[in-house]
């Protein structure tokens, strides 16, 4: 799930951009939700803490004390995974904004066109390697990577427990083992874990504890090699 954060001081554009955005999704059959609406950068601010962000769109002119460039600024500090798009009318900034790794800078009156082809550049990079997403299922969902605590196998489904929320699909871990980065380890005849978000083994309880508090457990026939790739990479 693709969550989305809109930015703007005109109520009227912000009602527009999400029914543009909501026409795109269902078009190109997009599993994405807009979480958030504000004109108020301090509360944009306080839900991106709180709450799973993949994309801000954000205007730059906020009629506050805070622009659009300085919020951009600070949601970078947070979480530099964010994609951030701003829609402005103001063509100078054009420069300044992408100084903030700006995924891209679409001029107002946004035309259905031209977020269209943003919304699809956007899900193609999700896709990226660079970006380490992992496509889930049949529809564009993609969860980040680092995100994913560990993957179990649930009968005919698996269940993606990610610090973000839980993912189910129908799968196998034959078909997604070659989709995955070495740091995910099988380590039960029903578990994978990510071995960059372990915080403890508990070799005598045969279980992982994760950065997170989530645990998952450790089979015996994977216990000697799940240690030996912990240890010596």
């Amino acid at each position: 799930m693709m969550n989305i954060v809109l930015c703007d001081d005109y109520a009227p554009s912000l009602d527009k951009l999400g029914k543009m955005l909501e026409k795109i999704f269902i078009s190109h059959d997009i599993e994405a939700k807009i979480t958030f609406c504000s004109d108020d950068p301090e509360a944009i601010l306080q839900f991106i803490k709180n709450n799973p962000t993949d994309v801000l769109f954000l205007d730059i002119d906020l009629k506050s004390k805070i622009s659009g460039l300085e919020l951009g600024k600070k949601v970078r500090e947070m979480d530099k995974s964010i994609y951030i798009i701003y829609t402005t009318g103001h063509i100078e900034y054009v420069l300044l904004a992408y100084k903030i790794k700006t995924f891209d800078y679409l001029t107002k009156p946004v035309s259905m066109n031209k977020l269209e082809e943003t919304i699809l550049r956007l899900v193609d990079d999700m896709k990226g390697e660079n970006k380490k997403y992992l496509k889930i299922g049949n529809r564009q969902t993609y969860i980040s990577q680092d995100d994913i605590t560990y993957i179990r196998k649930d009968g005919m489904k698996l269940v993606f427990e990610t610090t973000r929320g839980t993912y189910a699909t129908y799968s196998s871990f034959s078909k997604i083992k070659h989709c995955l980065p070495a740091n995910f380890v099988q380590c039960h005849k029903s578990y994978i874990a990510n071995l960059d978000r372990i915080a403890n083994v508990e070799a005598r309880e045969n279980t992982i504890v994760f950065d997170n508090k989530a645990q998952c457990y450790i089979g015996p026939k994977y216990k000697n090699n799940l240690l030996e790739v912990i240890n010596h990479g």
